[in-house]
């Protein structure tokens, strides 16, 4: 027992790891596996996501119907997603049906047939979700600034992959990349709700102890020399989309607290962040403007965006750029650092209250970090940081010649 979690090794190597929370009538439970898109090789671009879409297309014993119409009959909800490090395959019904779930999620994580036609059906579909992706210029800046970022890297490459590339993939090109990286290992089985940890551990025994052991051979390759770039494209928009950011610090650093915290003072979700503050409430130059860190494994992500009049562009990055020197120039007082930690552990606090985040959150962390931190552990680290440490970190990482850059602007 870890806290209030509960951590079972099945004989394969799978774990699954459960929290009983008894006021609700829902469990949330998935599967989390240590797979994503930095693991493809390049003419497996877009593999990884096309698996997690094609997980719904047919098993050994299912056709896509049966898949889908076997929670939807009970209310419940079926979904996955993929990201740069990992897939994850989940469901949400009512605890009664717990054992439906768990032995869907199993049949499709592990038995898919990735049928011939129901690859070309889904290769438009995807090919449409690229296209859309495309017409978003929110969701093509991201994009593109991670390949300027991480150039040349799987870290860079588009989760969806390439036209070329999804237009190569056969039925053979699953099953070998399944093969490649599935590891019974890495793989969590997560779990949330009203359940017993009795129940949810003869469950998991039930449908994954049966399981053979699956073994990956690959390595990941890790990112290094990085080089800030500047890049301006244009576009058929009517405002200048703006991206900013660097490398930053990886899952396992120490660091990693403290400059989440730092990113949040900056541009968190609160309205009271100072980018919001300097740029929205102020000036009236943007709708929206959000400061972002993403960890991963070996480094992170952090980075800046907003979108703004194109006359009024220059004006927000020396903005930005003010806020940077203040951090760097001047540590925050006392009351300052004190609102600071208690907006991020109030953040945290909210964000655990949704189950389903949380049964996903209990996968990744025991992949990433080998433990699940409780809560109060948290908020004690979160007291402990100072202004000192804050504005060191600042002064490190808030150069803005370390920054890589893009524009979106309107097509002349």
């Amino acid at each position: 027992m870890m806290q209030d979690f509960y951590l079972h090794e099945l004989s394969n190597g799978i774990r699954v790891v459960h929290k009983q929370v008894v006021h609700t009538k829902i469990v949330h439970c998935g599967f989390v596996l240590d797979i994503g898109s930095r693991d493809e090789l390049p003419y497996q671009m877009g593999l990884a996501h096309f698996w997690e879409h094609m997980a719904f297309k047919g098993t050994l014993k299912r056709k896509a119907y049966h898949i889908l119409n076997r929670l939807d009959s009970v209310g419940g909800e079926l979904n996955a997603y993929t990201t740069k490090e990992k897939i994850c395959f989940y469901a949400s019904v009512l605890d009664q049906y717990l054992e439906n779930a768990l032995e869907l999620l199993t049949d499709i994580t592990f038995h898919s047939t990735f049928p011939e036609k129901q690859i070309e059906k889904e290769r438009g579909v995807i090919l449409e979700e690229m296209s859309m992706y495309e017409d978003s210029p929110e969701d093509a800046l991201q994009d593109i600034f991670d390949s300027l970022v991480f150039p040349d890297h799987p870290l860079g490459h588009n989760i969806l992959g390439t036209t070329e590339t999804l237009n190569s993939f056969q039925r053979q090109h699953f099953l070998e990349f399944v093969q490649q990286n599935l590891d019974t290992g890495r793989l969590i089985f997560s779990c949330v709700g009203n359940i017993s940890p009795k129940k949810a551990i003869r469950l998991a025994e039930k449908y994954l102890g049966n399981l053979p052991v699956f073994k990956a051979e690959r390595q990941r390759r890790p990112f290094d020399g990085y080089k800030p770039v500047q890049q301006e494209l244009e576009r058929s928009i009517m405002q200048a989309h703006f991206s900013m950011g660097r490398p930053a610090f990886a899952l396992r650093d120490e660091q990693r607290l403290p400059f989440f915290m730092l990113t949040n003072i900056l541009g968190g979700p609160a309205n009271t962040s100072r980018l919001n503050m300097a740029l929205r409430e102020k000036k009236g130059f943007v709708y929206n403007v959000d400061a972002s860190y993403t960890p991963y494994t070996d480094t992170g992500l952090f980075s800046i965006s907003f979108a703004t009049e194109p006359g009024q562009l220059q004006k927000s990055i020396r903005l930005v750029e003010q806020e940077f020197r203040k951090l760097c120039d001047k540590p925050l007082g006392t009351l300052q650092l004190h609102a600071a930690q208690e907006q991020l552990i109030g953040q945290l606090a909210m964000a655990e209250e949704n189950n389903a985040s949380l049964m996903l959150m209990m996968g990744k962390s025991i992949l990433d970090m080998e433990r699940i931190e409780s809560l109060e552990d948290i908020f004690a680290r979160i007291r402990k940081i100072s202004a000192s440490e804050l504005q060191y970190l600042a002064q490190e990482m808030l150069q803005p010649q370390s920054f890589s850059s893009l524009t979106l602007k309107p097509a002349k």
